[in-house]
């Protein structure tokens, strides 16, 4: 085969391409030259933690938005690899929360075994993509940062796979520039102990300001103001813990709500999301939608309808994570290796893209949400050889995790889901999370 396909992007998405040539490979089918472009020096992608924020060694803004104490904030049930279980790379079945240490090791292991690492370039920026629409073939441009060295290339196929997490959005308030404090956006939120002793104030309501604000509380801040625009998250928060409608203004150190109410606050975490962005992109290439789960302009949720030899993996708004890139990454590796047809008509795959936005605009329920796209996952696996797995089961572990949040917000990481790739239950975990201060590896596996 004389195909090349480019995948821009090694994080989960991108690694889980790679893993989908791979298998296919190993079961005796050919497959194009598959060439990585990573940025950075390792993959994993935004599990790929730093220390830097900004910009990295290479004066590229940093792609991580990964912090030293996450846990994952969802169960692994959910997100378990259907071809390579906890159990399998662990040994044993683990607490169902793992910290960010034991999640690298573990999405690491599966591209180990595979054997794909000889398929990235390391240290890759990719600087521009052009489509020739004679050649019908699309033109790469790629900064090598080791060498310092522009290059182009050709392929037939470009895959991006680079994230949507990692370019914050950063709004303005009135007395932002001489707030006499620190002003951080989640992106760059690092160390929870820098907070410790503070009055901290996180500005939006969703999962940032939950699990930001849940880990300076669990690392000693004196206490933590939570603001909403639309509504509150409403849990059942400690002590030193509020909710406030929307900030107004910042003067000094006092910060002024909607409600007529102030507080007085030393730190200002901004949890206010990300953008889609891909400025090496041109116009009609750029995929341009908002955080959604049916994603503008994106036949069956991967292929660019404006141009079906370009795909995008994980762009969607996410309850499913691994399992779903997967899912993406072996439906785009079938079209690409001609066991899928896409439509030559562009309305039909408008009208595709249509009917996933009305259906999931029909209701704003989180558990409608999740099966809808436990649903989006279970068509796209029909169609290709990836390994059936029970996704209604791991809709039942979201079910059960929304539950055990609202009864206790600081306690749902204490539970434990059933495998829906084994069948066993995980174990608790030793320690539960408030207390649970060593997040190490070891101090996880411990028994």
């Amino acid at each position: 085969m004389t195909k090349r396909v480019a995948i821009i992007g090694a994080g989960p998405s991108g690694l889980a391409q790679l893993r989908a040539f791979q298998s296919a490979a190993q079961k005796g089918a050919e497959i194009p030259e598959v060439v990585c472009f990573e940025k950075q020096s390792d993959w994993g992608g935004l599990w790929n933690y730093t220390w830097r924020t900004g910009v990295d060694e290479n004066g590229e803004p940093v792609h991580c938005s990964m912090y030293r104490y996450l846990w994952t904030n969802g169960p692994k049930e959910g997100l378990e690899f259907a071809d390579y279980s906890f159990e399998e790379h662990f040994g044993k079945q683990i607490a169902s929360y793992p910290p960010r240490a034991v999640m690298v090791d573990y999405i690491e292991g599966r591209v180990n075994k595979a054997g794909v690492r000889d398929w990235i370039r390391f240290n890759s920026v990719i600087r521009f993509v052009e489509y020739d629409r004679d050649a019908d073939d699309f033109t790469v441009t790629v900064h090598d940062m080791a060498k310092d060295h522009v290059y182009k290339e050709r392929f037939d196929h470009v895959i991006v796979a680079s994230g949507h997490f990692s370019s914050p959005n950063v709004p303005e308030y009135p007395g932002f520039a001489d707030f006499h404090g620190r002003i951080v956006h989640a992106h760059d939120f690092r160390d929870a102990r820098e907070f410790e002793g503070q009055d901290v104030l996180l500005l939006g309501s969703s999962y940032s300001a939950e699990d930001i604000g849940s880990q300076c509380w669990k690392y000693g801040a004196k206490t933590v103001t939570t603001s909403y625009r639309s509504a509150p998250m409403g849990f059942k928060w400690p002590d030193n813990w509020e909710e406030k409608p929307a900030l107004l203004k910042v003067e000094d150190k006092t910060a002024y709500f909607a409600d007529g109410t102030s507080k007085k606050i030393d730190a200002i975490i901004l949890c206010t999301g990300y953008k889609h962005y891909f400025p090496f992109l041109p116009d009609d290439l750029r995929l341009k939608t908002k955080n959604r789960l049916a994603t503008a302009d994106l036949y069956k949720g991967v292929v660019y309808v404006h141009n079906p030899k370009l795909f995008y993996l994980g762009m969607q708004d996410q309850w499913f994570t691994f399992n779903m890139f997967d899912a993406q990454a072996w439906y785009v590796r079938d079209i690409i290796l001609g066991r899928i047809e896409v439509p030559a008509d562009k309305q039909v795959l408008m009208a595709d893209v249509a009917e996933r936005e009305a259906r999931e605009e029909a209701s704003d329920d989180v558990k409608y949400a999740i099966k809808y796209q436990g649903a989006y996952v279970k068509e796209l696996i029909a169609d290709t050889d990836y390994p059936s797995f029970d996704v209604d089961g791991a809709c039942e572990a979201f079910f059960e995790w929304k539950h055990h949040k609202a009864d206790d917000i600081m306690a749902f990481r204490n539970h434990s889901y059933k495998s829906v790739i084994t069948g066993t239950m995980a174990e608790p975990h030793h320690t539960p999370w408030k207390d649970a201060l060593d997040d190490s590896m070891e101090a996880y596996l411990r028994a």
